[in-house]
């Protein structure tokens, strides 16, 4: 399960506006110590940094229960968690994020611009399904849908939907989107993110472009 969410857990970094002041700060710093944590932290000590996080974010959904964006990012930051520890022993922290994210979409399925619709589809594409997980990759394309509907050229929706092609075997169509992935425009203020991101896609290409031979 170590690889099945290290890519995972994407960084929707969408504008905030919406939210007040001190939850834009607060949700900023989330963003900014995963985006830290995912690229630049030793892989060896993922684990205890996610595990910080993860306490962090969780107050947050404590704290602002009426907030979709924190939800999403405690999901994030949960299945990040997971992915770094790996092994069975991590399905109960998927689960926990697969909770958060649903609580998401019923308080606003559009923060973050669908970020909670994308999160939980990659769940959907990457846990094993019955009777070990919920994978499903039916699912996942359903959210993925729902996703590119409101966000149809973010990095991280295109991201994911090519990797969902690419699982299914579509390895053309996985290029495409993989392709304009890398053409979306940048985030301010979240050039880690964004490098991290680009880096993931181009990794994935080598392997599209391997089944296209």
């Amino acid at each position: 399960m170590k690889t099945l969410l290290i890519t995972l857990l994407s960084l929707f970094i969408a504008p905030v506006w919406a939210l007040d002041a001190p939850d834009q700060q607060r949700l900023a710093a989330i963003q900014k110590e995963w985006a830290h944590i995912q690229y630049e932290v030793p892989e060896g000590q993922r684990v205890a940094a996610f595990e910080t996080l993860a306490a962090q974010s969780s107050a947050f959904t404590r704290e602002r229960s009426n907030v979709a964006e924190a939800w999403i990012w405690s999901g994030i930051v949960t299945s990040s968690w997971a992915g770094a520890q790996g092994g069975l022993g991590a399905l109960s922290k998927v689960k926990q994020a697969k909770a958060d994210l649903e609580k998401a979409l019923s308080l606003d399925p559009s923060a973050l611009q669908g970020s909670a619709y994308a999160s939980l589809a990659a769940l959907y594409d990457r846990v094993p399904g019955w009777p070990i997980g919920f994978g499903d990759a039916d699912k996942a394309q359903g959210l993925l849908e729902q996703a590119l509907k409101i966000n149809p050229d973010g990095i991280d929706p295109l991201y994911f939907w090519g990797d969902h092609l690419f699982r299914q075997g579509h390895y053309a169509q996985a290029k495409a989107a993989l392709e304009k992935a890398l053409q979306a425009a940048p985030r301010p203020g979240r050039e880690l993110a964004d490098s991290g991101r680009r880096k993931d896609i181009q990794l994935l290409l080598v392997d599209v472009n391997k089944k296209l031979k």
